[in-house]
């Protein structure tokens, strides 16, 4: 290894002691999850599934849907059996109108298209409930954004089926909310991504819920309703399923249940000593597809060997239950690393967030008090870089603590390998209670972000009381955490929650709409754009024009300088961060209310910034200090001394090492981080019987990266593609691909201490530097590069039977 290199590679040998799995710190256990107990329970009652006829449209009957080339396709026709036709763009679109099966309330769940192509990367299939489409439009917003069902193709001679399944789509296409009935009348289908590729159709499956689930074979698998999902052990009436078990002193049972039936179904928990049944609870469920709580109090049995049985009854055999997450969980007990790890662990990550525009940071707005306030009582990280400048990439980088090159999630539709580790993996296995919510469809199972959460809701579940529109306010995610805090208040837990207020597009919640400009102008403003969009009609309003763009003109034409687009987005950007602080601040208030503020560790850090212009564009792309500047902050009263200032230069990929190290827990073999904790003044902690691991701190080059291929996935179109490192106060950014438009050269030096936001290019009078900071990154690209997590095929190759099932079955792999 190079020499320049080790200096940021540091070994795991320093890991704090990990106790035995789910184990507390004395001789019982923290939590007895029944999900990880399934192999030893015993099964009765079983039946077989239902029998579900198939919904399949197909080309050679009288009931063949009609079908149209929107765009980008010649000589569409049906031709033995299947609808055949040429690609003449590289966003070609099929649309098939379904006459049949309208009526249909289940919610789909695969779409399985057999078709072949010649030639191309992906498929893609979309479904809208209009009349009409516009073709243009779609095929431009595709560009942008792929369609949320999408598939690699094999293409060739031989005929292929694509299996697109609902659950495991990287996002939610507003066409795609509600998958089900009159919704799913067309079917448009991109049967590949490239112009002069012949292909045919020869049949499009709907696979719904109740015919999936009548597949699924009980037992253990990742299951959900309403985009929020569960580990779920699945039973079918009149199954049961029976544990031995020895209870901890004061347990429960943590529970929630849910059936795809729309027929009444029963839930029974019961406990027996010596074939008597001492405690029954059950609860019918007359609703489909939604969880609903059901703890279960187990007080009266503490440190009692019971028979504990799941039951599921109904007037049809072979309904389909749901039990989802059960776990004893054991009150008052201590996380299985130490009596001094935090009981509480809570992760908060503001999308968008640059760390100039906060008060702590010395920001001129007031927009961010509560956390200033955190800062005030714990760490304040000035000087924190992201490992890359948007969500898809930065996110699964420090929940495993590994570079985008290393993951390999660099794409729009890549997923995390079942091979890394991740925060919540590390702290499920230490007995804590997992829960993940994000806002953004790109944190979730579209990139295998629920490895490691017994619960996990998706951005699509987050919506308003009134509405279906996703939020973009915390507050709905806040609203639905703080009643999991009082129910977990006695246990160990963890929870990531991600918000996006400071996402574009810009849309605070009263009064905060208002809290830096008026009504006046925000009405000035609107009619404004209204002018616009009869000039430039695809103008959306969210993001100010970049200089020199064609709009530039056009935005002038309608009587709006650009100088006022920026000025109002930041006016609402600074709004939306002040109505994300106040509900940072309820939690904050929830914490202390329930006793929790000396046995939790806060984090607060952002995934990227956001441009304003600094240098021509807007939105967050390139490496430049507006996107990788984000905040970090630490609060853990009690831990971590009150006003520690962390001046080094710390990279987001080193939090999940801190995050454990100060939790007592093992940093996984696979983290290319290092704590920081030898950075937050542990010898003046008043509590002074805090011990952690002396991991010792190295300063190391930092880097970030903005890899980008199309969406399509067509090789060499690489739009935003640029890497950095800092090291020794200097910022060396590289641009592997330059926008068109943008006059940039390939490297660029900045003063990283005197100039964060990178504005005065400083290559050409430091020629050396520029040439050591440039074999550094190309160092750093083979060490991570050869540090490669293995694919999930490879990986799994030295796993037991069993092991793969269950990664399998919760969804961590492809099956």
């Amino acid at each position: 290894m190079n020499l320049q290199l080790s200096r940021w590679v540091l070994s795991s040998a320093a890991c704090c002691i990990f106790l035995a799995a789910c184990g507390g710190t004395g001789s019982e256990p923290t939590v007895i999850r029944l999900q990880d107990e399934f192999a030893n329970a015993s099964v009765s009652g079983a039946v077989d599934a239902e029998d579900i006829a198939p919904t399949v449209l197909r080309f050679d009957e009288d009931a063949a849907p009609g079908t149209a080339a929107l765009i980008g396709v010649e000589n569409l026709r049906v031709e033995n059996g299947s609808l055949a036709g040429t690609t003449s763009g590289e966003f070609p679109i099929v649309r098939l109108t379904r006459s049949e099966g309208l009526d249909n309330p289940d919610q789909l769940h695969t779409v399985e298209v057999t078709a072949r192509v010649s030639a191309g990367a992906n498929m893609s299939v979309l479904f809208d409930s209009a009349d009409e489409q516009n073709a243009q439009a779609l095929s431009i917003q595709g560009t942008l954004i792929p369609w949320s069902l999408s598939t690699p193709l094999i293409a060739g001679d031989g005929f292929q089926t694509y299996a697109l399944t609902v659950g495991t789509s990287f996002s939610t296409h507003a066409s795609n909310q509600e998958l089900n009935g009159y919704g799913m009348r067309q079917i448009l289908i991109r049967p590949t991504d490239v112009a002069g590729a012949d292909f045919e159709i020869e049949s499009v499956r709907l696979i719904y819920r109740r015919e999936y689930m009548a597949t699924v074979p009980s037992g253990v698998s990742w299951q959900g309703f309403d985009h929020r999902s569960r580990e779920t052990i699945v039973t079918r009436a009149p199954e049961r399923v029976t544990y031995d078990l020895t209870l901890p002193s004061r347990p429960w049972l943590d529970l929630t249940i849910g059936t795809a039936e729309r027929l009444p179904v029963t839930f029974r928990v019961t406990a027996e000593q010596s074939g008597e049944v001492i405690l029954a609870e059950e609860r019918t469920l007359t609703t489909a597809a939604r969880w609903e709580e059901m703890p279960v109090d187990l007080a009266a049995l503490s440190g009692q060997s019971v028979r504990l049985s799941l039951e599921l009854e109904s007037g049809q055999a072979g309904a389909v239950g749901y039990w989802g997450a059960p776990a004893i969980r054991n009150s008052g007990a201590l996380p299985a690393s130490s009596p001094d790890a935090p009981q509480g662990v809570i992760l908060f990550v503001a999308d968008t967030l640059r760390r100039d525009h906060l008060t702590p940071y010395g920001y001129e707005r007031d927009t961010t008090p509560a956390l200033a306030r955190l800062a005030a009582e714990g760490a304040l990280v000035l000087d924190n870089q992201s490992n890359s400048t948007w969500t898809k990439v930065s996110v699964p980088s420090f929940h495993s603590s590994t570079y985008p090159r290393t993951n390999k999630v660099q794409q729009m539709l890549d997923r995390l390998p079942a091979a890394a580790t991740t925060l919540a993996e590390v702290y499920r296995e230490a007995g804590y209670a997992t829960l993940g919510m994000s806002a953004n469809s790109f944190v979730g199972t579209g990139t295998n972000l629920h490895q490691g959460f017994e619960d996990f809701e998706e951005a699509a579940a987050l919506v308003e009381a009134v509405g279906d529109t996703p939020s973009k306010s915390a507050r709905v995610q806040v609203d639905k955490l703080l009643p999991w805090l009082e129910q977990h208040r006695d246990v160990p837990f963890f929870v990531n929650i991600h918000v996006t207020d400071p996402h574009s597009p810009y849309m605070p919640q009263p009064p905060y709409d208002t809290y830096w400009g008026d009504a006046e102008s925000r009405r000035r403003f609107d009619d404004a754009v209204a002018r616009l969009r009869q000039i430039v009609p695809d103008f959306n309003g969210v993001a100010a024009p970049a200089r020199g763009e064609p709009t530039t003109a056009s935005i002038q034409a309608a009587g709006i300088e650009p100088v006022a687009i920026l000025e109002h987005h930041i006016n609402l950007y600074d709004g939306s961060i002040r109505a994300m602080d106040a509900e940072l601040g309820r939690i904050v208030e929830t914490l202390e209310r329930l006793g929790l503020r000396e046995k939790v560790l806060l984090v607060f850090i952002s995934d990227h910034g956001e441009e304003f212009l600094e240098h021509g564009g807007h939105f967050h792309r390139q490496v430049f200090g507006e996107n990788s500047n984000v905040p970090l902050v630490l609060w853990a009263p009690g831990r971590i001394e009150p006003g520690t200032v962390v001046d080094q230069t710390i990279q987001s990929l080193d939090l999940m090492p801190t995050m454990l190290e100060l939790s007592g827990l093992p940093v996984p073999d696979t983290a290319q981080g290092q704590s920081f904790v030898s950075l937050l003044e542990r010898e003046q902690l008043a509590s002074g019987n805090v011990a952690y691991a002396q991991t010792p701190w190295s300063p190391t080059p930092v880097f970030s990266e903005r890899m980008r291929e199309s969406p399509g996935g067509v090789p060499g179109d690489t739009r935003f593609f640029s890497y950095s490192v800092i090291d020794a106060g200097w910022k060396l950014v590289h641009h592997v691909y330059i926008d068109e438009g943008l006059d940039l050269p390939e490297y660029q030096l900045f003063d990283h201490a005197n100039d964060p936001l990178d504005q005065v290019d400083l290559a050409a009078e430091n020629p050396a530097v520029v040439e050591s900071l440039r074999q550094l990154l190309e160092d750093w690209m083979g060490y991570a590069d050869a540090a490669e997590l293995p694919a999930d095929g490879t990986a799994m190759e030295g796993l037991n039977p069993a092991e793969l099932q269950r990664l399998c079955s919760l969804g961590y792999i492809a099956c």
